[in-house]
């Protein structure tokens, strides 16, 4: 038996708090509203998405008790990459000082759960790989019309990672996994080249509802896993009601969620591994606990995966 363990964990928000105080004194808004309908309070707005990933990348490394050069692959799920080319993660790797290979993945909202399942089936494809960083790093700030009261208050900056480490004595990190795509409905959920985010937030809000929970139940059902047996659910955060409609139409334990959007709004990619390690600081885990992970965002995209918890 063979398989992989989450050995270290880090994240990093800029400094910059904005409180939704900052948006009711020049937007046709309310702190009541957007706490209402988003769960939100406050968010962070600043740096860049390799800036961002190289603080919650080291953190994830030095949390593991390595070194950056043990790192043979590293994968950086973001929407909002410093350049158009290279892949922002080949500037993460360089300034970590990581060897192997690296590469960016863009599956919007859903893309962290994406890059982790697909660092998982790396490391145990053979020995190409011992040592992976997954990292969830965006600045939706720069792509959010600060003047659209509907978009505005949702979006913000932040970063988190993961350290994988493939071991011979482990059992499988990836219990079951589901990612999907429904391509049709792009038009509710997008940003052009050079432009800002538009949503359809009603659209998306029932979209999200049905394509997480059916996702979820998928994977709970190939695992083999009842919803009782799951230690800690981290969905996307990017709305409270939706994060509470998914709890209560799975039969999850509401107290088992990890929840940090009131203080982050939605980081996209960031935003399952900041609810992960803000957990995990917390002592919410113990070896061999199973998680729950669900994102959904722009495409759309949709990914869910059991995950036994090994650090």
């Amino acid at each position: 038996m063979s398989g992989s363990v989450i050995s270290g964990w880090g994240s990093a928000l800029p400094e910059k708090v904005v409180t939704n105080a900052e948006f009711e004194a020049r937007l046709d808004t309310s702190d009541a509203w957007i706490v209402e309908r988003t769960g939100i309070r406050e968010r962070r707005f600043g740096g860049t998405t390799s800036s961002l990933a190289i603080e919650a990348g080291a953190a994830a490394i030095e949390k593991a008790g390595l070194e950056p050069g043990q790192i043979d692959l590293l994968v950086l799920s973001t929407t909002t990459p410093d350049k158009t080319v290279p892949a922002t993660s080949s500037t993460v790797h360089a300034q970590l000082g990581c060897s192997g290979a690296a590469f960016d993945l863009n599956a919007a909202c859903a893309g962290y759960v994406y890059a982790l399942v697909t660092a998982d089936a790396m490391l145990s494809a053979g020995p190409g790989f011992r040592r992976a960083l997954v990292i969830g790093s965006d600045t939706l700030s720069t792509i959010t019309d600060m003047e659209d009261r509907s978009t505005a208050v949702l979006f913000a900056d932040g970063a988190g990672a993961v350290v994988l480490e493939h071991r011979e004595e482990a059992e499988p990190l990836v219990l079951a996994s589901d990612l999907g795509l429904d391509g049709s409905l792009l038009p509710i959920l997008y940003c052009e080249h050079g432009g800002y985010m538009k949503m359809e937030g009603r659209e998306v809000f029932r979209r999200a509802v049905r394509a997480t929970v059916e996702s979820a139940d998928k994977v709970l059902r190939a695992a083999g896993v009842s919803p009782d047996e799951i230690a800690l659910f981290v969905p996307h955060q990017a709305n409270l009601r939706i994060i509470d409609a998914m709890v209560q139409r799975l039969g999850l334990a509401p107290e088992r969620s990890a929840i940090v959007l009131d203080t982050t709004g939605n980081t996209s990619s960031a935003s399952v591994p900041l609810a992960l390690t803000a957990a995990a600081d917390a002592g919410r885990l113990a070896p061999g606990d199973l998680i729950l992970f669900s994102g959904f965002g722009a495409g759309m995209t949709w990914a869910s995966a059991v995950v036994r918890w090994g650090a």
